[in-house]
């Protein structure tokens, strides 16, 4: 099953806002559905961001403070079970070397339905 061109400029377009810091939070926000839901590993537990205001929220945060700077490479987006799957190496300054990992994406004409993230290789500091 291949990825089609809305899915796979979306995933781009996420990983390109992702860079953009806090002047890109509006549009990443507007990537994701009305009621979306985004479940992230970051503090040190699942934690589940249910619609767009409180995806906004996490991210406001995450992109000032712990985010600030990072560099993302998109290594590979599959198909997995159905659902998208896009594996990435996320670079940030003050860590030895770069976290891996990837997200499980459901997408509606182009918008992020649910995102999860799973972290594989968490850097030391």
């Amino acid at each position: 099953m291949s990825i089609n061109t809305v899915d796979r400029t979306t995933i781009e377009r996420y990983i390109a806002l992702m860079q953009a810091g806090t002047r890109g939070v509006e549009d990443l926000v507007n990537l994701f559905d009305e009621d979306a839901v985004y479940i992230e590993p970051f503090a040190g537990q699942p934690r589940t961001h249910t619609g767009k205001d409180a995806i906004r929220a996490f991210y406001e945060v995450a992109l000032a403070q712990h985010l600030n700077g990072v560099r993302l490479t998109l290594d590979r987006l599959d198909i997995d079970a159905g659902r998208l799957r896009s594996e990435w190496t996320c670079h940030l300054s003050g860590m030895a070397e770069p976290m891996r990992g990837f997200d499980l994406l459901d997408l509606s004409e182009g918008r992020i339905v649910r995102l999860e993230t799973t972290v594989t290789a968490f850097p030391s500091h």
